[in-house]
């Protein structure tokens, strides 16, 4: 059997969906497509797209869990290529205070959400 599967989404918990979603937006123009929360307010997971592809990438927000996300060594992350002038893009990112790790000889950064979750960015390739 040969299984064709596609990328539907990738889910990251967080502990304030508020903060977070103010986050994705202004780091990465991530916009909420859908949102789905709990009859009795045990969770609320929201979608959130980027406009031009169908991936999504889904917030979880669990009511019950208060403290911080075990994120073990963080080597897993999700990558966004960004459109647009890359080093006015990286400037911002610094400016906020996102930016926790360069590879300046790749030519690459990662940002971190405010749960500390790490995003490669990368320029679109033309």
């Amino acid at each position: 059997m040969q299984i064709k599967g596609r990328f539907d989404h990738f889910n990251v918990n967080v502990t304030d969906l508020d903060r977070s979603l103010r986050f994705y937006d202004e780091a990465l123009g991530l916009r909420e497509l859908s949102r789905k929360t709990a009859d009795d307010g045990s969770f609320v997971l929201v979608y959130l797209g980027d406009g031009q592809t169908p991936f999504r990438l889904e917030l979880t927000w669990l009511r019950d869990h208060t403290a911080a996300y075990e994120l073990g060594e963080n080597e897993s992350h999700l990558c966004v290529r960004v459109a647009g002038d890359y080093d006015h893009i990286r400037a911002y990112h610094r400016e906020r205070g996102w930016i926790c790790y360069e590879n300046h000889e790749m030519g690459l950064y990662f940002i971190h959400d405010p749960d500390d979750y790490w995003i490669e960015v990368l320029p679109v390739k033309e």
